[in-house]
């Protein structure tokens, strides 16, 4: 399998081995880039072999048995080899945007405590579809209720429970599109201390202040129960 070491949010290189030649890229024993899944893209970036060659990478994203990563290289880009070592530099400049949106879309879900049925994070904006019949929502309302979390500065953190603990605790999964992963016997739960305790495996911000003043740009009807709230970094 692949060594999740993004799950350290805030690193931005290692080091790592070619562990197979996928038909999208690379598979590698260890990586910082996010995969793709639950709403946020694969992350972009470099893998930088021994001899200096760069082989810029596109998006990241699961193998088939979703325990080894793929690195997607850009068309025409130098190629690995089985065995090669490498060090993975990430794109910082893409992947904080998309952490601070991420960690938002969280706190969206508390200002808005109804049954989540949709998500994405791009670069610096995202989205939350919600099952609200008549909802009457206000941008400027919900956009100061949102900014009010940020400002507590609550920390970030990640912690696991087992699956029999989350099957005795189902109102902790809020998205009823997306379930947790199973599987592995745990389950990655994302704390916003005092404000919001749900499972994730995706990339945070540290505390909610680093997210920054954010503002609701759009809310949409998409269906009778349905209603999508766009929100953007401010």
């Amino acid at each position: 399998m692949t060594e999740p070491l993004y799950r350290d949010a805030y690193r931005t290189e290692c080091s790592a081995s070619v562990t197979a030649v996928h038909e999208r890229g690379y598979i590698l024993d260890a990586t910082i880039f996010y995969p793709q899944g639950g709403g946020q893209p694969g992350d972009r970036g470099t893998l930088v072999s021994e001899g200096g060659r760069e082989i810029p990478i596109e998006t990241t994203v699961y193998a088939e048995d979703r325990t080894q990563i793929v690195h997607v290289p850009a068309p025409d880009a130098p190629t690995l080899a089985q065995g090669d070592k490498v060090t993975c530099k990430l794109d910082w400049e893409i992947r904080l945007p998309r952490m601070r949106i991420h960690s938002a879309l969280h706190l969206l879900s508390v200002v808005l405590p109804y049954p989540v049925t949709g998500g994405a994070i791009g670069d610096g904006e995202g989205r939350l579809d919600f099952d609200i019949e008549d909802s009457g929502l206000d941008k400027d309302e919900i956009t100061t209720k949102l900014n009010e979390l940020v400002a507590r500065d609550a920390p970030i953190t990640e912690s696991w429970i087992t699956d029999a603990e989350l099957d005795a605790n189902p109102d902790l999964v809020k998205t009823m599109s997306v379930k947790p992963p199973r599987g592995a016997g745990r389950i990655r739960m994302v704390e916003i201390a005092g404000i919001d305790y749900q499972p994730c495996g995706g990339t945070h911000v540290k505390s909610t202040a680093e997210i920054g003043a954010v503002q609701v740009t759009q809310i949409q009807k998409k269906g009778k129960q349905n209603r999508r709230v766009r929100i953007a970094l401010a």
